[in-house]
C-alpha cells in the first residue's frame, strides 16, 4: 500500500483535535531542563538530523540520516551533539556504530515501505552520563490523541523548538501519521507523549509534507524495534565494519556536500 493511499485511508477516519501555535524555541536554559537528551546528529558538511537519548550510550535517528545517497556515511563524519544550543551543547559525542532497520533500503521507491522502516540506533563511543542528560523510554504508539515534537529544523536549528501539542491522526500497519509542524532538520525527531505516565517516545519523524496549508508528519512505529537493533549491537553487528587504527581505510563512497540535511518525502 503506497504512502498516498494510506494517508488517505486515515485523514477519512480521523478528525484531528486543536493543536498549538506550532514550534517554540526553548531559548532559555531553564527551557532546555529535560530535554538535554534530544540533540543533533551532525553530518560532516551535508547539515543534520535530530537524535534522542534512549540509553546513555544509545541514539534513536531515522536510518536515512545515516546515509548519502545509497551509501553509509563515513562513521567518522557523524556526531550527536546533545542539547545543542547557539554552537555549544551540553555534551558531545563521536559515534562508535551503529544499526538500521532489517530490511531498510535508502533507494526503496515505496513510501510506505522506506517510512515504515526509516529507524536506527547510534552506538556512542562513550556514554553521555544520565546526570547530564536523561535518556527517555520507548512506548508502543498509541491510536491517536495528543503527541509532543522536540526537534531542529530549517530555520530554527541554533536551538531546539518544542510544539507541545499536537495529534496523532491514526496508524496503518507500521507507519504512524501526525499533523505536526516539521521541516528539513526534523528527520529523527522524537515524537513523545506525555501523560500520567511520563514522557515516551511513541515514534520519531520520517518525513513530512504540507497539504492545503496544514503540516503532516509521517513516522515508523517503534515498539520492539529498539531493543531489536540494540541486541544487533551488542552482537557486533553494525552499518560500519570496524577496522583495527593501523589497517588501511576502505570506502565505497564519498562525503558530498547536499547542500541541507537529509529530509525525504514520503
Amino acid at each position: 500500500m503506497r504512502a498516498a493511499a494510506i494517508l488517505a485511508a486515515l485523514l477519512a477516519a480521523s478528525a484531528p483535535a486543536a493543536g498549538d501555535d506550532g514550534p517554540r524555541p526553548l531559548t532559555l536554559r531553564q527551557d532546555l531542563l529535560g530535554w538535554e537528551g534530544v540533540g543533533r546528529v551532525e553530518l560532516g558538511r551535508d547539515g543534520y538530523c535530530t537524535g534522542v537519548l534512549v540509553a546513555p550510550d544509545l541514539v534513536l535517528t531515522a536510518a536515512h540520516c545515516l546515509f548519502d545517497g545509497g551509501d553509509p556515511r563515513p562513521r567518522e563524519s557523524i556526531v550527536f551533539r546533545a542539547g545543542h544550543a547557539h554552537s555549544e551543547a551540553i555534551a558531545e559525542r563521536r559515534v562508535a556504530q551503529a544499526a538500521v532497520m532489517s530490511g531498510y533500503h535508502p533507494a526503496e521507491t515505496d513510501g510506505a515501505v522506506r517510512i515504515g522502516r526509516d529507524v536506527a540506533l547510534i552506538r556512542l563511543e562513550e556514554a553521555i552520563p544520565s546526570a547530564t542528560a536523561r535518556p527517555f523510554r520507548i512506548d508502543p504508539a498509541p491510536s491517536g490523541g495528543t503527541v509532543s515534537v522536540v526537534s531542529y529544523g530549517a530555520g530554527r536549528d541554533a536551538v531546539l523548538s518544542r510544539q507541545s501539542r499536537c495529534n496523532m491522526l491514526g496508524r496503518q500497519g507500521d507507519i504512524a501519521v501526525f499533523d505536526c509542524d516539521v521541516t528539513f532538520g526534523s528527520s529523527g525527531a522524537p515524537v513523545f507523549r506525555i501523560d500520567g505516565a511520563g514522557i515516551r517516545i511513541v515514534s520519531l519523524v520520517s518525513s513530512g509534507r504540507s497539504e492545503d496549508g496544514s503540516s503532516l508528519a509521517f513516522g515508523p512505529v517503534l515498539h520492539g524495534r529498539v531493543d531489536a537493533l540494540s541486541a544487533a549491537l551488542r552482537r557486533g553487528e553494525g552499518l560500519w565494519e570496524l577496522r583495527a587504527p593501523d589497517a588501511r581505510r576502505l570506502t565505497t563512497g564519498t562525503d558530498r556536500a547536499a547542500g541541507g540535511a537529509r529530509f525525504l518525502r514520503p
